[in-house]
């Protein structure tokens, strides 16, 4: 696999990254929702790209001294290969240096998989949302990362 690239989100990555959104989740985010993501101030987004293939996306919110994770994806064929892993690191690193103290996110209950990866990045599961998900009313597992 050719070496993975980190940049920041722009307007001309929306395309692919809608489509590994729809791609990876049953209750996508629009196009709209991006643009406002996108354009939000306390948002924070970084793309993986191979060559000029964007591969995977992670948004963030920056909250005080927290760091809040709103969406992480990988596009299907590239998935298990540590993408999500360097998204992850990339962040950690960065907002390391802003001095913010703490990552929080919340993951679905059915999904081990990403639950896995959480933990493996130094997550820590501290509760659980009841019908969290407002399309299927599955519960979400709380889980933290001090950094």
């Amino acid at each position: 696999m050719d070496s993975l690239k980190i940049k920041s989100l722009e307007d001309r990555d929306l395309g692919q990254v809608l489509a590994i959104e729809e791609e990876a989740f049953s209750n996508p985010w629009s196009f709209s929702t991006f643009i406002k993501e996108l354009h939000n101030n306390y948002a924070y987004y970084l793309v993986g790209l191979i060559e000029d293939e964007l591969v995977g996306y992670l948004g963030c919110w920056l909250l005080c001294n927290e760091v809040h994770i709103t969406t992480l994806a990988v596009k299907k064929e590239y998935r298990c290969q540590g993408i999500a892993t360097q998204l992850l690191d990339e962040l950690f690193t960065n907002v390391k240096k802003a001095n913010y103290q703490k990552v929080s996110l919340e993951v679905r209950a059915s999904n081990n998989r990403a639950q896995k990866l959480y933990k493996q990045a130094g997550f820590i599961k501290v509760g659980r949302k009841q019908e969290y998900y407002s399309d299927d009313q599955e519960d979400a597992i709380v889980m933290w990362k001090q950094l």
